[in-house]
């Protein structure tokens, strides 16, 4: 998708985006900001502070410094683009303007915003504003960020700010529910990437949480003179299985679609062009079916088992207006190497680097990773681990070892994390039968190695029997001690190239 504009405005009020603070706002409120709809300019309105503006505006700044607000929004994610509209604001807009970012807890006072412990971002810097102009900045931040902190330089008016990009929930938690989630609601993720006609009401509205105001509130089309049918794509929040929908055409009634039906697919990172061509593999998740005025529509029964999908396309029958889609279903599963890419890329640094330490136990090599982010191929990261980690030094290597078990025991002998642990107990499940005489032989053979390198004995266990671990112990008993350790990092690279691969699909 080009135009940043496509995607979510993750500051919008019905969203739940909110204006937390401003230092000044003497002629025009700061929750102006954030409305919907365009500004309008009244142009004999005035009040006890000066003229009317529907906007934020400061007063006159007589002394140094800036002004700035505070701005949470409705829905974490990823920035894409800001667009700073000035309309209306000609000789008073700012000359410039700037945003940082952070990402915080979702009751994060407005002290903890503000103090030192707040690690702020700069994404957008210092840029000319022009008055009376929807002005459009593209933003590259690859991590989930929360707040957002407005600068305008030094003082002046803009009526709206909107902040679009990708929403990012936290799909382990959604997905641990006990209920059927909405797939295709924008808080879970879910975006609609295309139609065929938005003529009357922009198709985003399918999506929205809660009821349709009225018309304006929905998606609808002109009215069809040719043959066909209008259609929308959405791209679910993560792969599913729906196995319940309802189509809500609230408020319209001489212009609801006669009919309706689904079409579902498993296409992970398709193009607009693939989803839309004659070859693209739909399948078909709702029969064509009547629809009704102002009524909402359920279906389960009539849902067809397609299995997990990814996107599904919404066809309506000529044309017409619908206020909401509900397509409610269970998460697939594990999820996509893609899905998984991603979530690491925009996790903030200090998540990143636990995931990571799960992989592999240096902290050097998890911030070194970290660092690197985003890496958007799967292949890149891969490259990355491997690249970093021989790169790192002994004492790096060791600290790695260290935050293994011993190979026929359950806990490291330093603290890991429970996923780390769990890693390493599916890894050396040919350890966990083993006879009590073999765990003996390991137990001495794994001392006798320790007493000789220093460091316990590590190996990429995954597929191997307890018989086979330890003859491979004993022979690399034998080894000098420079070789064992370049053997016993090279097992460490293939223990951590796997478990990357896992981090990807949880």
């Amino acid at each position: 998708m080009t135009d940043f504009t496509e995607l979510v405005d993750l500051a919008a009020a019905r969203l739940g985006g909110v204006v937390l603070a401003a230092n000044d706002e003497f002629f025009a409120p700061k929750e102006n900001l954030l409305k919907a709809g365009p500004p309008i300019f009244l142009e004999d309105k005035y009040t006890d502070q000066g003229k009317w503006m529907d906007g934020w505006e400061t007063r006159r700044r007589r002394s140094t410094g800036h002004d700035w607000c505070l701005i949470k929004l409705g829905l974490p994610g990823v920035l894409r683009g800001v667009v700073v509209d000035t309309s209306h604001f000609t000789g008073n807009h700012p000359e410039q303007c700037s945003l940082e970012a952070c990402e915080a807890e979702a009751g994060a006072t407005l002290e903890q915003l503000t103090s030192p412990a707040t690690r702020w971002v700069e994404v957008l810097p210092p840029s000319n504003l022009r008055g009376d102009t929807r002005n459009r900045f593209p933003l590259v931040h690859p991590h989930r960020v929360t707040h957002l902190r407005f600068n305008i330089f030094p003082d002046g008016g803009v009526a709206r700010l909107r902040l679009y990009g990708e929403v990012l929930p936290d799909w382990e938690q959604l997905a641990s529910s006990a209920a059927d989630l909405d797939l295709a609601a924008v808080e879970n993720g879910g975006l609609v990437v295309a139609a065929s006609d938005m003529f009357f009401g922009s198709r985003h509205n399918l999506i929205l949480p809660g009821r349709a105001r009225d018309m304006r509130d929905g998606w609808e089309t002109r009215r069809r003179r040719g043959p066909g049918h209008d259609w929308a794509i959405i791209k679910l929040g993560t792969p599913g299985t729906v196995r319940r929908v309802e189509v809500n055409t609230a408020h319209f009634k001489g212009n609801f679609p006669e009919s309706c039906s689904l079409e579902g697919c498993r296409t992970e990172g398709a193009t607009l062009h693939e989803l839309t061509r004659p070859t693209a593999p739909w399948k078909e998740l709702l029969a064509r079916s009547k629809l009704k005025a102002d009524s909402r529509h359920f279906f389960e029964k009539e849902i067809k088992p397609v299995g997990p999908v990814t996107h599904v396309r919404f066809n309506i029958f000529p044309d017409g207006g619908v206020s909401r889609l509900r397509l409610f279903g269970r998460a697939a599963r594990g999820r996509s190497s893609e899905d998984g890419l991603r979530r690491l890329d925009t996790l903030p640094r200090q998540e990143a680097e636990a995931a990571l330490l799960a992989c592999c136990g240096s902290t050097a090599w998890a911030r070194r990773m970290a660092g690197e982010r985003p890496f958007r191929d799967r292949q890149k990261l891969l490259e990355a681990g491997e690249r970093v980690w021989w790169e790192l030094g002994r004492q790096d290597w060791l600290e790695a070892f260290s935050r293994h078990p011993r190979i026929g025991e359950k806990r490291a002998a330093k603290r890991t994390s429970a996923k780390a642990q769990r890693w390493s107990e599916t890894e050396q499940a040919g350890a966990r039968g083993a006879a009590s005489e073999n765990l003996t032989e390991l137990r001495t053979a794994n001392q006798a190695y320790e007493a000789r390198f220093g460091h316990i004995f590590i190996v990429c266990a995954s597929g191997k029997s307890s018989q086979e671990m330890l003859e491979l112990l004993q022979q690399r008993l034998q080894n000098d001690a420079d070789t064992e350790l370049r053997i016993a990092a090279e097992e460490q690279r293939r223990i951590t190239h796997l478990r990357l691969e896992k981090l990807l699909e949880l």
